[in-house]
């Protein structure tokens, strides 16, 4: 799977978010989008997932011969995130919520619901109302059905919201488990979520409106 953005820009009335971004996203790689609070970073990703338009520019993707042919008409199918403004539906269980995920976003094969719920560390909580976990335990919930869903694409803005140590740990060891083949997109400005991606793309470095700067590569 590859997601490409040409000469792709942003912007709130008259206000650039991001501008002259041309980059490719492949499949096996990772990468992080990296900026201070309130820079953008969010409005980038959400833009590289097709949930919001452009002002400018192009959004492209291919698959690969494991996929059908993907059209920005159909490209949420083969991406799950995870996001701090992306609600999980708080009347259901963790088990009711990821059997309800499942009816329209496939989870991997050879895993099970209750399976993923223990790596979690949410087995004792599986028959709770998500309204009654706490603020951790709901992130994990989310990264649940984000990493777990079987599809090419894993868009990440700031993973670790709300985890303690031992969250971010199995965060971490999560995506070193799961997500090696696919294309996956950190967005944060903590090296402790972002640590293991290949590139480092700033958005920073796309704040000029009259030209683009080089991007910085982290291999």
């Amino acid at each position: 799977m590859t997601i490409l953005l040409s000469n792709a820009g942003k912007r709130y009335n008259r206000d650039w978010i991001f501008r002259h971004l041309t980059y490719t996203f492949t499949s096996g790689n990772s990468y992080a989008i990296i900026g201070p609070n309130g820079s953008g970073k969010s409005t980038l990703l959400q833009a590289i997932a097709g949930a919001i338009a452009l002002s400018e520019g192009i959004l492209s993707s291919e698959g690969d011969n494991s996929t059908n042919a993907v059209t920005p008409e159909n490209l949420y199918q083969y991406i799950a995130i995870a996001a701090p403004y992306l609600e999980v539906i708080e009347e259901m269980t963790a088990t009711e919520f990821l059997h309800f995920h499942k009816t329209f976003k496939p989870l991997l094969a050879g895993i099970s619901i209750k399976e993923i719920i223990a790596l979690m560390g949410l087995a004792n909580a599986s028959n709770k109302q998500i309204r009654y976990y706490s603020s951790g335990m709901k992130q994990r919930v989310k990264l649940a059905q984000a990493i777990f869903s079987d599809v090419p694409v894993i868009l990440l803005d700031e993973p670790s919201t709300n985890l303690d140590n031992v969250g971010i740990d199995l965060y971490q060891k999560l995506i070193q488990t799961y997500c090696k083949n696919k294309l996956v997109v950190v967005s944060s400005n903590d090296e402790a979520e972002y640590g293991f991606c290949r590139e480092k793309l700033s958005i920073l470095d796309f704040k000029n409106t009259a030209s683009s700067s080089t991007l910085a590569r982290n291999q």
